[in-house]
């Protein structure tokens, strides 16, 4: 599925390198790799597998996947994959991509069945590897459609990072108060990034991060110049974020500058418990 080389027409910039993708081609590009995992044994451990010799062999979901799909996806016509995804919508395949991410773990150990070319049953699998080559197969197909999305290490579709702002958002926050600043910060980036996350979403995870400067505030006030301190908060005070009267601005593109301010406010939170950090050794 990965590109050997660049060819002439890339090279040379008369191809865009990385076309946009409509949803049709997306199911065809998943059928591809979703057959892949399968004949490599990938969903053995949970979904089970086709022997030669025992007809099906279920695996730790059980005989009836069509329920299993039904009760966790809360959708029925999802399954079987191959005999449905004609009919999927945009929302069905992200939520099948999900539930496969799930059940997906690495044979590591076990034989192979020579009888009639069966094929490799495993034994022993490894759930962490599955992932991990679940999200290095389906990643690159799914950067390029729509507005570009990504599985995440927990297994949500989320809209990719802007450019330029992944170190910020994978960077660990330096601090040992989860409750208050770690656990709110990444409810903030995934409310965010959410598939199909609203203007009003956006607002709220502004919000949130807000909250946690305001946490922040009387320590960090200690380190600053009262100008400064002011200044952190007048973008969220005067741009209808936190409070909502006649004297805020509000005739702005919300869909350009919510994207500012949000990493505005989640840098400022790393700078702020740096600095916070700093001073107090």
């Amino acid at each position: 599925m990965n590109n050997i080389r660049d060819y002439y027409s890339v090279r040379t910039g008369k191809v865009d390198p990385n076309p946009k993708i409509d949803l049709e081609i997306l199911k065809r590009l998943f059928l591809v790799i979703y057959n892949g995992l399968e004949e490599e044994g990938y969903f053995q451990k949970y979904l089970g597998y086709y022997c030669v010799d025992q007809d099906y062999i279920d695996g730790k979901l059980g005989s009836d996947l069509e329920l299993v799909f039904l009760i966790n996806l809360k959708k029925e016509n999802l399954y079987p994959i191959r005999h449905k995804i004609t009919n999927y919508t945009e929302d069905d395949l992200f939520d099948v991509l999900e539930f496969l991410y799930d059940f997906c773990s690495k044979g590591i150990d076990g034989f192979y069945h020579d009888w009639n070319n069966c094929g490799q049953h495993y034994t022993e699998f490894d759930d962490a590897l599955g992932k991990v080559h679940f999200r290095d197969k389906f990643n690159p197909i799914l950067k390029s459609y729509g507005e570009g999305y990504e599985i995440t290490n927990n297994g949500e579709i989320l809209k990719l990072v802007d450019t330029g702002f992944s170190s910020l958002i994978d960077a660990e926050l330096p601090t040992d108060d989860v409750e208050n600043i770690t656990l709110r910060v990444e409810r903030a980036i995934s409310k965010f990034r959410r598939y199909r996350s609203s203007l009003e979403d956006r607002q709220d995870a502004i919000r949130d991060l807000v909250d946690v400067l305001e946490y922040l505030r009387p320590e960090a006030k200690k380190y600053l110049q009262k100008e400064d301190e002011s200044d952190l908060f007048n973008i969220a005070n005067n741009f209808g974020i936190r409070h909502h009267n006649e004297k805020q601005k509000s005739k702005y593109d919300k869909s350009i500058w919510h994207s500012w301010m949000f990493y505005h406010y989640l840098s400022t939170i790393h700078a702020l418990q740096r600095i916070i950090n700093m001073n107090k050794v």
